[in-house]
């Protein structure tokens, strides 16, 4: 499994601008001030991870460069703090500034997540979920929406009825 490190830095120290140009990604960051993404595998996908083996979501209504979850979304989908570093994982990272001016992650285009539904490493509850006005997605190593999967599923019943296409 690869490492990508996103430490979530507290929200306290948001002084510095250093990096918003968009050139020279990761020039300057301290590793200590990054959080840490992995890949584990979870109900028979290998999705992204936080440095705790949580793992990350994406929204559908997000675009590349804003959330859509934000106030009551956010205290149940926490926004992963950017940046990240990556090692090994096919894809993009970048980050984006939130409607509060903090910075989340992105893969490949998607801001990232994690969900307070999961309580433990390993679990992907708020997969196929379409709450807070959208649908939310594990992100898988692929950067792609996995393919709805009810027999490996152990959500049956939860989330009403799966993805549509």
């Amino acid at each position: 499994p690869a490492a990508i490190s996103a430490a979530g830095c507290g929200s306290s120290g948001g002084s510095g601008s250093a990096g918003s140009s968009g050139g020279g990604a990761g020039n300057g960051q301290s590793a200590s001030h990054m959080s840490t993404v992995k890949t584990a595998k979870i109900g028979g996908a290998t999705v992204l991870t936080n440095a705790q083996g949580f793992a990350l979501y994406w929204f559908a209504p997000d675009t590349r460069t804003q959330s859509k979850c934000n106030g009551a979304c956010a205290s149940f989908w926490p926004p992963m703090k950017g940046p990240v570093s990556a090692t090994g994982i096919k894809g993009t990272f970048s980050t984006i500034t939130r409607s509060d001016g903090s910075k989340q992650a992105t893969f490949d285009g998607h801001p990232l997540y994690t969900y307070q539904g999961d309580t433990a490493p390993g679990q992907a509850k708020g997969n196929g979920l379409n709450v807070n006005g959208g649908l939310w997605h594990e992100v898988t190593a692929s950067g792609a929406a996995p393919a709805a999967n009810p027999s490996s599923s152990p959500m049956s019943g939860a989330g009403g009825g799966g993805y549509g296409y």
